[in-house]
């Protein structure tokens, strides 16, 4: 037998080391590509976070012009203890949901008394996401969705909230609305403005 001459044996090295760097470079991609599922997926959560956020302001600017447009009646409209953050409307599967709205007080004439249940009524439903359906099953607004309207007699200004369950851990709310019904309290948002009316003599 004779002996390997120095370019074989260099050229059985070679082809071995090449064996070696396809295996790392196939480590390298799965690498490369767990990644980019792992980014995929924050990408897809903050997108829905997007999404629910932007139906909150939605729903928000509904009751705030529902509120401007019957101002006779807007001590319909103010249903939310502050402190607690309820009676709430939307989702109603917890013990604070107000129920179906029936003013009794904060109106001027049975038209506007009407006009501001019908109106927090529909509000209800949209909260409830019963816009858009998916097999019969409501999918039209956030994930536990709910409204809250509070009055500060002190100042004459409304507060007008909306909540609803986050995805991930943030901060928690500075407005009281559904307080406690998201598990940890970073974990639910809100989006809330503020309404003053003149009052004129």
């Amino acid at each position: 037998m004779l002996p390997m001459a120095a370019s074989d044996i260099r050229a059985v090295a070679q082809r071995g080391f090449s064996m070696l760097e396809v295996l790392v470079s196939i480590v390298i991609l799965v690498f490369g590509l767990l990644g980019l599922a792992g980014m995929q997926a924050v990408a897809h959560q903050a997108e829905l976070e997007s999404y629910q956020r932007a139906q909150a302001l939605i729903l928000l600017n509904d009751i705030v012009e529902r509120l401007n447009s019957n101002r006779r009646a807007r001590g319909c409209y103010a249903f939310t203890n502050a402190a607690s953050g309820t009676p709430y409307l939307g989702d109603a599967s917890s013990a604070g949901h107000l129920g179906t709205p029936n003013c009794a007080t904060g109106f001027s004439d049975s038209s506007t008394k009407e006009i501001a249940d019908r109106g927090m009524a529909e509000w209800d439903n949209l909260l409830k996401g019963t816009s858009e359906t998916k097999n019969a099953t409501s999918v039209g607004a956030m994930i536990g969705s709910r409204g809250c309207v509070m009055f500060d007699a002190a100042t004459s200004v409304f507060t007008i909230a909306v909540a609803w369950q986050g995805m991930t851990d943030t901060f928690t709310p500075v407005v009281n609305c559904a307080n406690g019904l998201y598990g940890t309290e970073t974990r639910r948002r809100v989006v809330w403005t503020t309404v003053r009316f003149a009052t004129l003599n």
